[in-house]
């Protein structure tokens, strides 16, 4: 296993749409495990396939808690089915736009279809914490942020803020 980097926004490549995956290969799983291994390191919750340069349809979360025993799970070509009348408002955060939180508004449950890490078909409902993250990384597949759902002026201020930061970084290196 092995972390990777994870790419701050703005970067182009967290704005692409990603391809389907094919099939269930050995570095697919490999990329996978190095995923989540990144995610907990992080840490966060949720980490999208193009947060770490790959363009592929998948995803890694883990909304278990601190006091839990972890329930790693791989979503892969995940298709919303069902979406709630109801919505939850959650302060959100991204890997990729790190220290920055803010309320975004989605619906309370989703149904999902998607394959997992051995290629069995799958449809399940998330609800609470579960369905703003899966909606979140979803997100992260079609080329959204979550700060796509924040005012212009807060946009502006957050990619500023994301900027001066990668200037920062690149300084230390």
């Amino acid at each position: 296993m092995s972390l990777k980097r994870i790419i701050i926004h703005p970067d182009p490549r967290l704005k692409k749409a990603c391809e389907q995956v094919d099939g269930i290969s050995p570095a697919l799983r490999k990329l996978a495990t190095d995923m989540l291994e990144t995610m907990y390191d992080a840490p966060g919750i949720g980490l999208a396939a193009p947060q770490v340069g790959v363009l592929e349809r998948f995803f890694v979360m883990d909304v278990a808690g601190k006091e839990s025993a972890p329930e790693p799970r791989v979503l892969i070509n995940p298709r919303i089915s069902w979406v709630s009348e109801d919505v939850n408002v959650h302060e959100e955060g991204c890997l990729s736009i790190p220290g920055v939180y803010e309320d975004v508004t989605r619906p309370a449950m989703v149904r999902v279809q998607f394959k997992d890490i051995d290629g069995n078909n799958h449809e399940e409902e998330f609800e609470d914490i579960a369905a703003t993250c899966v909606q979140h990384e979803m997100d992260h597949l079609d080329g959204k942020l979550f700060v796509d759902y924040l005012s212009g002026i807060k946009r502006r201020m957050i990619t500023a803020k994301m900027k001066k930061l990668k200037k920062e970084w690149a300084r230390e290196e």
